[in-house]
């Protein structure tokens, strides 16, 4: 349905969270190097629980080399502080990527400041630098699945009660 990129990221519990999101959206996971945990890190596992060898998921050497098979376009967003274009005001597709940045450096401004109309932000409170990446992920994934919802089926978990 979606794409949930995940460039750089530093913490294995917010990894298998959003892999745990993915596997309940029918999105594919893709995760671009370096990443600051080992893949197979108990951490990742543990959040993702008996999700995790569910994801649909894609791993890169580098962000090089996934613009270079994805490139920046209008099915393409990235979430950032750094603009004032609200993550609602985007037309999401089925299929678009939905670029997030590392918890502690986020997306390069470059690349920001290259593609200003793929920008998008989560609205916070004058105290708020930005939110837990896993949380960005879910609210931004999720309304790019109510823009979508008629085209969405149900994910059936194999050998799962989808309860926890």
């Amino acid at each position: 349905m979606f794409n949930i990129v995940l460039v750089e990221p530093d913490i294995p519990q917010n990894t298998g969270t959003i892999g745990r999101l993915c596997v309940n959206m029918g999105a594919t996971l893709h995760l671009v190097k370096p990443l600051g945990f080992d893949i197979d890190d108990k951490a990742v596992k543990r959040a993702g629980l008996d999700y995790w060898h569910l994801v649909d998921l894609v791993i890169w050497d580098n962000l090089k080399d996934f613009l270079a098979v994805h490139p920046v376009d209008s099915q393409t967003y990235m979430a950032t502080t750094k603009t004032d274009k609200l993550y609602w005001e985007a037309e999401f597709k089925q299929g678009d990527y939905i670029l997030f940045g590392s918890e502690t450096r986020g997306i390069d401004e470059k690349l920001l400041l290259k593609y200003t109309k793929q920008c998008i932000t989560i609205p916070m409170g004058e105290g708020g630098r930005s939110l837990n990446l896993g949380l960005s992920v879910g609210i931004v994934a999720y309304e790019a699945l109510r823009q979508n919802y008629d085209g969405f089926k149900k994910i059936t978990i194999p050998n799962g009660s989808g309860q926890d």
